[in-house]
Protein backbone atom coordinates (compact mmCIF):
# COMPACT_ATOMS: atom_id res chain seq x y z
CA UNK A 1 0.00 0.00 0.00
CA UNK A 2 2.51 2.15 1.02
CA UNK A 3 4.12 1.73 -2.34
CA UNK A 4 1.22 3.24 -4.54
CA UNK A 5 0.53 5.65 -1.53
CA UNK A 6 2.70 8.92 -1.08
CA UNK A 7 3.74 9.42 2.27
CA UNK A 8 0.72 12.05 3.20
CA UNK A 9 -1.53 9.64 1.59
CA UNK A 10 -0.41 7.10 3.62
CA UNK A 11 -0.68 8.96 6.95
CA UNK A 12 -3.94 10.40 5.87
CA UNK A 13 -5.42 7.18 6.16
CA UNK A 14 -4.43 6.59 9.25
CA UNK A 15 -1.73 3.37 8.24
CA UNK A 16 1.18 4.40 9.30
CA UNK A 17 -0.35 3.52 13.17
CA UNK A 18 -0.46 0.16 12.23
CA UNK A 19 2.09 -2.71 12.92
CA UNK A 20 4.24 -4.52 10.69
CA UNK A 21 2.05 -7.31 11.58
CA UNK A 22 -1.77 -5.41 11.15
CA UNK A 23 -0.42 -3.74 7.37
CA UNK A 24 -0.14 -7.62 6.90
CA UNK A 25 -3.37 -8.84 7.98
CA UNK A 26 -5.04 -5.92 6.16
CA UNK A 27 -2.85 -6.87 3.17
CA UNK A 28 -3.61 -10.76 2.92
CA UNK A 29 -7.25 -9.58 3.53
CA UNK A 30 -7.23 -7.05 0.82
CA UNK A 31 -6.27 -9.94 -1.67
CA UNK A 32 -8.96 -12.21 -0.06
CA UNK A 33 -11.56 -9.76 -0.94
CA UNK A 34 -10.98 -8.05 -3.86
CA UNK A 35 -8.66 -10.21 -5.94
CA UNK A 36 -6.12 -6.79 -5.76
CA UNK A 37 -2.65 -8.52 -7.05
CA UNK A 38 0.24 -8.23 -4.71
CA UNK A 39 2.73 -5.62 -6.39
CA UNK A 40 6.13 -7.14 -7.08
CA UNK A 41 9.02 -5.72 -4.89
CA UNK A 42 11.20 -5.10 -8.25
CA UNK A 43 8.20 -3.27 -10.03
CA UNK A 44 7.76 -1.16 -6.99
CA UNK A 45 8.94 2.74 -7.57
CA UNK A 46 11.59 3.59 -5.65
CA UNK A 47 10.60 7.29 -5.08
CA UNK A 48 8.77 7.64 -1.68
CA UNK A 49 10.43 6.67 1.57
CA UNK A 50 8.26 4.19 3.76
CA UNK A 51 7.05 4.71 7.20
CA UNK A 52 8.61 2.80 10.27
CA UNK A 53 8.41 0.00 9.91
CA UNK A 54 6.68 -0.32 6.81
CA UNK A 55 9.73 -2.47 5.82
CA UNK A 56 8.33 -5.27 7.43
CA UNK A 57 5.57 -5.48 4.96
CA UNK A 58 7.44 -5.53 1.43
CA UNK A 59 5.23 -7.13 -1.20
CA UNK A 60 2.23 -4.82 -0.16
CA UNK A 61 -0.82 -4.92 -1.83
CA UNK A 62 -1.24 -1.77 -4.16
CA UNK A 63 -3.96 0.26 -3.25
CA UNK A 64 -5.73 3.66 -4.73
CA UNK A 65 -6.74 6.68 -2.47
CA UNK A 66 -10.12 5.10 -3.70
CA UNK A 67 -9.62 1.53 -2.36
CA UNK A 68 -8.71 2.86 1.05
CA UNK A 69 -11.79 4.87 1.09
CA UNK A 70 -14.21 2.32 0.36
CA UNK A 71 -12.97 -0.23 2.93
CA UNK A 72 -13.16 2.76 5.46
CA UNK A 73 -16.25 3.51 4.60
CA UNK A 74 -17.42 -0.58 4.94
CA UNK A 75 -15.61 -0.86 7.87
CA UNK A 76 -17.61 2.42 9.21
CA UNK A 77 -20.91 0.48 7.84
CA UNK A 78 -20.27 -2.39 9.41
CA UNK A 79 -20.03 -0.27 12.94
CA UNK A 80 -22.93 1.43 12.22
CA UNK A 81 -24.70 -1.94 11.72
CA UNK A 82 -23.34 -3.36 14.94
CA UNK A 83 -24.22 -0.57 16.79
CA UNK A 84 -27.80 -0.72 16.04
CA UNK A 85 -28.44 -4.36 16.93
CA UNK A 86 -26.56 -4.11 19.96
CA UNK A 87 -28.72 -1.30 21.42
CA UNK A 88 -32.05 -2.53 19.53
CA UNK A 89 -35.00 -1.72 21.96
CA UNK A 90 -33.21 1.57 23.35
CA UNK A 91 -34.54 4.56 21.68
CA UNK A 92 -35.29 4.25 18.37
CA UNK A 93 -32.20 2.17 17.26
CA UNK A 94 -32.06 -0.94 14.93
CA UNK A 95 -34.60 -1.78 12.81
CA UNK A 96 -38.65 -2.43 12.96
CA UNK A 97 -38.46 -6.26 12.28
CA UNK A 98 -38.78 -8.52 15.59
CA UNK A 99 -36.58 -9.76 17.61
CA UNK A 100 -36.62 -13.56 17.65
CA UNK A 101 -34.93 -15.38 20.75
CA UNK A 102 -35.96 -17.75 23.85
CA UNK A 103 -35.99 -16.64 27.47
CA UNK A 104 -33.47 -18.03 29.80
CA UNK A 105 -34.55 -20.34 32.40
CA UNK A 106 -38.35 -20.93 33.53
CA UNK A 107 -41.37 -18.62 32.34
CA UNK A 108 -43.83 -18.54 35.24
CA UNK A 109 -46.59 -16.07 33.31
CA UNK A 110 -47.16 -12.08 32.86
CA UNK A 111 -46.81 -9.65 35.08
CA UNK A 112 -45.76 -5.77 35.34
CA UNK A 113 -42.36 -5.58 37.13
CA UNK A 114 -40.93 -8.83 36.08
CA UNK A 115 -37.76 -8.78 33.53
CA UNK A 116 -37.19 -11.47 31.18
CA UNK A 117 -33.79 -12.32 30.41
CA UNK A 118 -32.95 -13.23 26.26
CA UNK A 119 -30.64 -15.86 25.50
CA UNK A 120 -29.05 -13.26 23.40
CA UNK A 121 -28.13 -11.26 26.57
CA UNK A 122 -30.68 -8.61 26.16
CA UNK A 123 -33.21 -8.21 29.71
CA UNK A 124 -36.04 -6.70 29.67
CA UNK A 125 -38.83 -4.74 31.55
CA UNK A 126 -42.36 -5.72 31.48
CA UNK A 127 -43.85 -1.99 32.19
CA UNK A 128 -47.67 -2.55 31.98
CA UNK A 129 -50.18 -5.21 33.91
CA UNK A 130 -50.93 -8.04 31.31
CA UNK A 131 -51.38 -11.65 32.65
CA UNK A 132 -51.00 -14.76 31.18
CA UNK A 133 -51.31 -16.96 34.32
CA UNK A 134 -51.08 -20.79 34.63
CA UNK A 135 -48.11 -21.09 32.40
CA UNK A 136 -44.89 -22.98 32.95
CA UNK A 137 -42.57 -23.36 30.41
CA UNK A 138 -38.74 -23.92 30.86
CA UNK A 139 -36.34 -21.70 27.80
CA UNK A 140 -39.58 -20.93 25.64
CA UNK A 141 -39.00 -18.85 22.49
CA UNK A 142 -40.67 -15.34 22.53
CA UNK A 143 -41.00 -13.14 20.30
CA UNK A 144 -40.26 -9.33 20.74
CA UNK A 145 -42.55 -6.77 18.37
CA UNK A 146 -41.86 -3.21 18.03
CA UNK A 147 -45.00 -0.67 18.23
CA UNK A 148 -45.22 3.09 17.74
CA UNK A 149 -43.35 5.48 19.50
CA UNK A 150 -40.62 3.11 21.17
CA UNK A 151 -43.13 0.57 22.19
CA UNK A 152 -42.20 -3.14 22.26
CA UNK A 153 -44.39 -5.81 23.41
CA UNK A 154 -43.09 -9.40 24.13
CA UNK A 155 -45.09 -12.20 23.36
CA UNK A 156 -44.76 -15.86 23.55
CA UNK A 157 -44.68 -18.28 21.26
CA UNK A 158 -47.76 -20.31 21.19
CA UNK A 159 -49.83 -17.80 23.38
CA UNK A 160 -51.78 -14.92 21.76
CA UNK A 161 -51.48 -12.55 24.71
CA UNK A 162 -48.41 -9.81 24.52
CA UNK A 163 -46.78 -7.55 27.13
CA UNK A 164 -45.91 -4.16 27.03
CA UNK A 165 -42.39 -4.16 27.49
CA UNK A 166 -39.13 -2.19 27.80
CA UNK A 167 -35.38 -2.70 27.41
CA UNK A 168 -33.36 -2.11 30.21
CA UNK A 169 -29.91 -4.17 29.42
Amino acid sequence: MEQRMTPEEFKAAGLHKLSPEELAALQDWMQRQHGVVAAPAAAAPAAAPRPAGAAAAAGAVALSAADVERIREEAREEGRKEVKETNRGFFDFGSDEPIKSTLVGEFRGFAKGNTYTLANGQVWEQVEPARLEGVRKTDPAVTIKPGLLNVWFLRIDGYNTAAKVRRVK
